[in-house]
């Protein structure tokens, strides 16, 4: 199969850490062609329809030269076996015009993964709301006096923007913090922007899980971030340290009864956030933590990936 990757610039990849560059690794190993393509390389033709400018690529086992650039050319998305979307958020308008663009190149017969509109309809922190029963309580406002209330109410919170990822821009407030106000004005940029609070889980401590979903099948394993000394967040990106464990009976609950609800949406590969019994978070752009599971457990959860990527191209020829 020739299998395009839609990646940020290779560049800012890191092979120690990135799940899209062990998913192209293991895609190699089975013997698929690998391309790369850039979002700002997407674009529609009158000639060829959706294309791209996309790389040949050669997987090195190296940390730092990880790639070599076989060819490049411009190639409509169908001539593709499938295109994974890879591209990490901000989830702005170049976002959008990007998942517009791909559903229009499964029009003219590319299979995309995850489903452009599906990305697009899926808010990774609304999408909790669908499932209540699996979350704590939980305010979507921008209004002070709304997310005040909800402080008082619950007394510990964690306030955090819809946009936001690696932990970016996430508080703790509890009821008696001094500075509330200024947190819930800058947040909320002055009641002119929606965020979400949510009371504070203390099992924070003992991590917050990340567990994967791939075509409706649990990976067996999650990683646990754990917060460093003095922190709220376990975000790998603000200082956290990833253990991997085998999933809880709760935790296989709560994956196993989302897993094919999502699936049936086009959501390929999705990763959800877990602290304590809770649902957090559903993460459906650029899931990660695929390279720390194989190498603290061994499971290969990029080869699950690719694997399950084969089966479903071939119910398309």
């Amino acid at each position: 199969m020739r299998l395009a990757f839609i990646l940020d610039p290779l560049d800012s990849l890191r092979a120690y850490k990135d799940s899209s560059i062990a998913m192209m690794r293991a895609a190699q190993a089975a013997g698929h062609a690998v391309w790369a393509i850039q979002q700002p390389a997407i674009h529609s033709s009158p000639l060829h329809g959706v294309c791209a400018e996309a790389q040949h690529l050669e997987l090195l086992d190296d940390e730092g030269d990880w790639f070599i650039e076989v060819a490049r050319h411009v190639v409509p998305l169908r001539d593709f076996s499938a295109v994974v979307m890879r591209k990490d958020p901000p989830f702005d308008i170049e976002y959008i015009t990007t998942t517009w663009l791909l559903e229009r190149a499964e029009a003219e017969g590319a299979h995309v993964f995850n489903r452009p509109q599906a990305l697009r309809d899926h808010s990774e922190k609304l999408s909790i709301l669908e499932f209540p029963k699996l979350c704590v309580p939980t305010l979507v406002a921008r209004e002070a006096g709304l997310i005040h209330a909800f402080i008082d109410s619950h007394q510990d919170v964690i306030l955090k923007p819809l946009d936001g990822m690696g932990g970016s821009q996430i508080f703790r407030v509890r009821q008696n913090d001094p500075n509330r106000n200024v947190i819930v004005e800058t947040l909320t940029h002055e009641g002119q922007r929606t965020i979400m609070a949510q009371r504070y889980i203390p099992e924070i401590a003992d991590g917050d899980k990340r567990i994967l979903l791939i075509d409706g099948e649990v990976v067996p394993y999650c990683l646990a971030r754990l917060p460093k000394a003095g922190e709220t967040r376990g975000n790998l990106a603000a200082g956290g340290t990833g253990v991997a464990r085998e999933l809880m009976p709760r935790d296989r609950e709560i994956a196993t009864s989302l897993a094919p609800i999502l699936a049936a949406r086009g959501l390929f590969l999705v990763g959800i956030d877990v602290i304590g019994s809770w649902l957090t978070e559903i993460n459906v752009t650029s899931p990660t933590c695929m390279v720390e599971i194989g190498n603290q457990t061994g499971f290969d959860a990029a080869m699950m990936f690719i694997t399950a990527l084969e089966n479903k191209c071939s119910a398309y020829v």
